[in-house]
């Protein structure tokens, strides 16, 4: 493979490797892409097309017929994708007629013979060239530097997992999270187990949001996978069901992970699952009675020194109540005087979590990263993902993350329920100064909701995801559990005097 400012040759050996760049190709194409596929006949445009299509479906046997008479097929996928043949194409302007422009605006137009339309077709597109070349055949793919870059990471990726033991193997877009991470399913060519690829390349630092510094560094969030291979190793090696690394790429930001499984906590309804929210909170127990250190070798060259939730990140968090919560809710900014009131009373709550039992915090210990492993037994049951983020900090945050999960509402006797059994367990291990960690599960509890509260509007407003609004009752309800005691009295009357938390 050579690569350019703006274009790819990659020659291809047989049918196989052709397959695969379509699968390859699937994986870089985003809502709005178009994809001009152009080569004589016999090329191999039809396999390629259909090897995409296939792999966005993720059906091996979608039956894909050629558009050559009906000029156009679609299909409703991932990504809706609508296939096009322009060979019997009477006029250029017979494209708009086609629905062509509707379904690039939301989805992928894939174009076959697309010199027919030459004319229509958007000036930013994917061109696609296949030409013989001995017994194979040679790719060349020209593209605006932002739809190229994308085809060079899924390029990259497999020429990772050829390096790694999984040449040739099969691809499936997986997920992607609300951070620029995305997955993979990886079945091997010889049928063994599938693993799970993160794709999570490094990005340029963003903009200084405090004391100079981009928001990563001042939250300590992870920004290579160092901090994920330390964790999942710790946990991995103290008994925890994390998943294995098999192979990394840190300066490429690649990994190839063991597959936990698929099944998560929650009912096909999206409701808690009693058994498994229980088994999770006696997961944490355990882990909290555990001493985890906080330099942790990853490679011989490298040692993750796992940072502090301090009292910089906690408050920063907690500002989006006040920075984006507060002008929605009433429409109007918070005055100088609200806003050093209430950054006073979080100075003061911080203050109070000096003698808090302090450990490992995975940060997000909730519904989308926990796996049931029902046949597993103890701690085993209960599968840990996306805990790269880990921080030292109260204990008792991790606890308010799930007892309280964001994006599943938590009745109150099973929210009791699980307060209980954390509690009993933690007694049964000696030494566990209830007080203090009902106080300083109130303050954690109080700090994730104010920092949630605030992140449902930014989501709306900043990044137009109005679909968040949604957890906002969630929120609301589950900080006024929190306002139950005492030590959050300030910040109790603060938020009524402001308005926020009513109906």
């Amino acid at each position: 493979m050579t690569a350019a400012n703006t274009s790819i040759s990659l020659f291809l050996a047989d049918d196989a490797a052709t397959t695969r760049v379509g699968e390859d190709l699937a994986l870089a194409l985003r809502a709005g892409d178009c994809v001009a596929l152009s080569g004589d006949l016999g090329a191999g445009k039809s396999s390629l097309a259909r090897a995409l299509l296939r792999a966005m479906a993720d059906d091996t046997e979608l039956d894909v017929p050629s558009p050559t008479f009906t000029l156009v097929q679609s299909y409703e996928l991932r990504i809706p994708v609508s296939h096009f043949d322009l060979y019997r194409l009477g006029d250029p302007s017979e494209l708009a007629e086609l629905g062509f422009d509707e379904a690039l605006q939301t989805g992928i137009c894939l174009v076959e013979w697309p010199e027919m339309a030459e004319s229509e077709l958007p000036r930013e597109r994917i061109d696609l060239k296949l030409e013989h070349e001995g017994e194979g055949r040679r790719a060349t793919i020209t593209a605006p530097a932002k739809q190229l870059a994308r085809i060079q990471r899924v390029l990259a990726i497999r020429a990772f997992l050829d390096a790694n033991g999984y040449a040739a193997a099969e691809r499936r877009f997986l997920t992607g999270d609300a951070s620029l991470r995305a997955y993979e399913s990886i079945y091997p060519q010889d049928g063994g187990s599938q693993v799970i690829l993160m794709d999570w390349p490094r990005l340029p630092e963003g903009p200084a949001v405090l004391d100079g510094k981009p928001y990563p560094k001042v939250a300590h969030l992870a920004e290579d996978a160092y901090p994920f291979v330390a964790i999942a190793n710790e946990l991995h090696k103290n008994g925890f069901a994390a998943p294995e690394v098999f192979a990394v790429d840190y300066n490429k930001g690649i990994l190839l992970i063991e597959n936990l499984g698929t099944d998560g906590v929650l009912d096909d309804d999206g409701r808690p699952i009693v058994e498994r929210y229980r088994a999770s909170v006696a997961c944490l127990a355990h882990l909290h009675g555990l001493t985890i250190p906080r330099d942790i070798p990853v490679t011989p060259n490298h040692i993750h020194h796992v940072p502090d939730f301090d009292r910089t990140a906690m408050k920063m968090e907690a500002r989006l109540l006040i920075d984006w919560h507060l002008p929605w809710k009433r429409g109007t900014p918070a005055t100088d005087e609200e806003r050093a009131d209430y950054l006073a009373i979080w100075d003061a709550l911080i203050d109070q979590l000096d003698g808090a039992e302090k450990s490992l915090l995975l940060r997000d210990f909730h519904s989308p990263n926990l796996i049931w492993r029902a046949k597993e037994k103890g701690i085993q049951r209960v599968g840990l993902i996306d805990f790269q983020d880990a921080m030292i900090g109260p204990t008792a945050y991790d606890l308010a993350s799930i007892v309280q999960d964001a994006r599943v509402t938590i009745e109150r006797p099973l929210h009791d329920q699980l307060m209980a059994d954390y509690l009993t367990l933690r007694h049964a291990q000696g030494n566990f100064n209830e007080a203090g960690f009902q106080k300083s599960w109130a303050i954690m509890s109080a700090q994730r909701n104010c920092k949630l509260a605030g992140l449902w509007v930014r989501l709306l407003q900043r990044d137009g995801k109005p679909g968040y609004l949604k957890h906002m009752p969630r929120t609301l309800s589950y900080l006024a559990i929190a306002f139950e005691h005492e030590a959050l009295a300030p910040l109790r009357d603060w938020c009524a005097k402001a308005g926020i938390g009513e109906a």
